[in-house]
């Protein structure tokens, strides 16, 4: 489950370095250059939405396989790619599949564990998929000093490859019993009215979308931003970048221990000070000094309260849902 939900950072992430090389090689400018990560983003979004009733009615693994599946020709097609328009829609394929393995560990996590244990689990899943944000753009540096910004592309393909083979030989099906409602527009997505319908579910729901807001302004921007103003070279912003990943492993980790002890909700309030005390201090260093410590300390900080809300706020949106489990890890 962890190394499902390893697929989407490393489709974000591993080509962060090599995005002025992409720019410049097909001509294109910064801002069309950041809507291969944007229109990635709004596709998985979109698509998630699918996954999850889809999984609560034909179960977790045959879904989970033809993510994998999907999300390996999308990232072929990335490598190949002649020009923007060709890899922007490459990119809408890629998120496509690379939704599915995301939605799909969380469900199964919900299937195995409940309460403060599947936050726990959440947490544990969390500290792995940010171990591959830290790595990824290492590894897409290196690459891009080799052999160039489609070898990044041709890396996440054979992961892609790799990781569709281990599920199949090792992914067991945790679905214990299937919605047996036909697979029509109704049946799909009639569960999502009665999640807005719960005050608590809106809660979580919207810590979660505020506090990816926030990562993924900085991911969006932060490789013009360091590279560009601060003047770092690729493998120091891939190091910077990574410094940000560890500082989200560490407050998974530490979060995954605490909420035995003290329940979702303290780790819940820990971490969401945590993000108004990083992006306040931050925004007061990007008004009033130059220097790129004050401008990375306060992200690290929120990195860290982004481990703490995540996995909490889902374990506690996903655990009066059992039977629709699947259904709420993708709203």
């Amino acid at each position: 489950l962890g190394l499902m939900t390893a697929v989407t950072p490393l489709a974000t992430d591993i080509y962060l370095p090599a995005m002025p090389a992409l720019a410049r090689d097909l001509n294109a400018s910064e801002a069309t250059t950041q809507l291969t990560l944007s229109i990635f983003m709004l596709g998985f979004a979109l698509r998630q939405v699918f996954y999850g009733p889809v999984s609560d009615r034909i179960g977790r693994r045959p879904t989970a396989l033809f993510a994998f599946a999907l999300f390996a020709v999308g990232s072929v097609a990335c490598t190949f790619a002649p020009d923007m328009p060709s890899l922007l829609a490459a990119r809408v394929v890629q998120a496509a599949g690379g939704a599915g393995p995301v939605v799909i560990a969380r469900a199964m996590a919900r299937d195995f564990y409940d309460g403060p244990e599947a936050g726990r689990e959440l947490s544990r899943m969390a500290a792995i998929m940010g171990l591959t944000p830290m790595v990824a753009p290492m590894i897409g540096a290196a690459l891009l000093s080799v052999a160039g910004w489609r070898s990044n592309f041709a890396f996440v393909a054979l992961v892609a490859v790799l990781f569709g083979l281990y599920a199949t030989l090792r992914l067991p099906e945790s679905l214990r019993a299937r919605r047996h409602e036909p697979l029509g527009v109704a049946s799909l997505f009639g569960g999502y009215g009665e999640l807005l319908r719960a005050p608590g579910f809106r809660v979580y729901m919207t810590l979660n979308a505020l506090a990816f807001a926030g990562l993924f302004a900085f991911i969006s921007v932060g490789t013009f931003v360091l590279q560009g103003v601060y003047g770092l070279s690729e493998k120091e912003f891939a190091a910077a970048f990574g410094s940000g990943c560890l500082a989200y492993v560490s407050g998974s980790f530490t979060s995954s221990r605490l909420m035995r002890r003290y329940g979702l909700g303290r780790s819940i309030a820990i971490g969401v000070t945590m993000l108004a005390t990083g992006g306040l201090v931050m925004l007061a260093a990007a008004l009033w000094t130059t220097s790129i410590v004050a401008l990375m300390a306060p992200m690290l900080l929120y990195w860290s309260g982004v481990g703490f809300v995540l996995p909490a706020s889902m374990a506690s949106a996903m655990a009066p849902y059992p039977r629709r489990a699947g259904a709420a890890s993708s709203f």
